[in-house]
């Protein structure tokens, strides 16, 4: 099996230490025109750096490894799996402000599934990184079909992003949506059809008339 998908975080001596972040962040607090030495930004630098390992945590995991356990005891189950409204939050790349939102993943299997775990947490270990809405898409989509070499994937997200609520054109209430359909799902319009149809109906298959 070939696979393509590795995570590429910085190395490890080519990263500042914590005490050089904890400085950058005193130094923001300056250029904003506050001080980081009043009582309530005092503790500011290390609690924002603390902050910066959770909301990238997504470097040090690695999706390939998160996805390797597989099961192929499934009596021949080769029906779409799908797992909906998957809670995301990720990092705007250009500006450093949240992106907020959901995915929905879908696969037909080949022999083996995948504990519904690992599908969310393969979204956290890329969406916990700074990212732009396309690329992250096409990452949970390729890794799962590089591991998981299933019949198709599809993946679809919907997300807030605050670049655009929060500052420039200020326009809150707008959701970017973006997809990627690989096998079955890209060749076959009814498979496509089936899989948009479970997100429209709330997870359940569309009814015959």
């Amino acid at each position: 099996m070939t696979v393509t998908v590795k995570p590429v975080p910085a190395p490890l001596d080519a990263r500042p230490s914590r005490e050089e972040a904890e400085a950058a962040v005193r130094t923001l607090l300056l250029w904003a025109g506050d001080d980081p030495d009043r009582e309530g930004l005092r503790m500011t630098p290390s609690r924002v750096v603390r902050s910066y390992e959770e909301f990238f945590g997504g470097y040090a995991l690695d999706p390939v490894a998160i996805l390797a356990r597989t099961f192929e005891e499934t009596d021949g189950y080769d029906e779409m799996v799908l797992l909906r409204d998957i809670r995301l939050e990720s990092y705007c790349e250009h500006h450093l402000v949240p992106i907020v939102g959901r995915a929905h993943i879908a696969y037909l299997p080949h022999k083996r599934v995948i504990g519904i775990s690992k599908l969310a947490r393969v979204v956290e270990a890329y969406s916990k990184r700074l990212q732009i809405q396309e690329k992250l898409t096409a990452q949970i989509a390729n890794a799962i079909n590089d591991v998981l070499q299933p019949r198709g994937v599809a993946v679809v997200i919907e997300a807030a992003h605050q670049c655009m609520t929060t500052r420039g054109v200020h326009k809150p209430g707008v959701a970017m949506v973006t997809s990627r359909m690989l096998g079955a799902f890209r060749d076959d319009a009814s498979t496509r059809r089936e899989f948009l149809a479970m997100l429209r109906n709330g997870g359940q298959p569309a009814l015959e008339s």
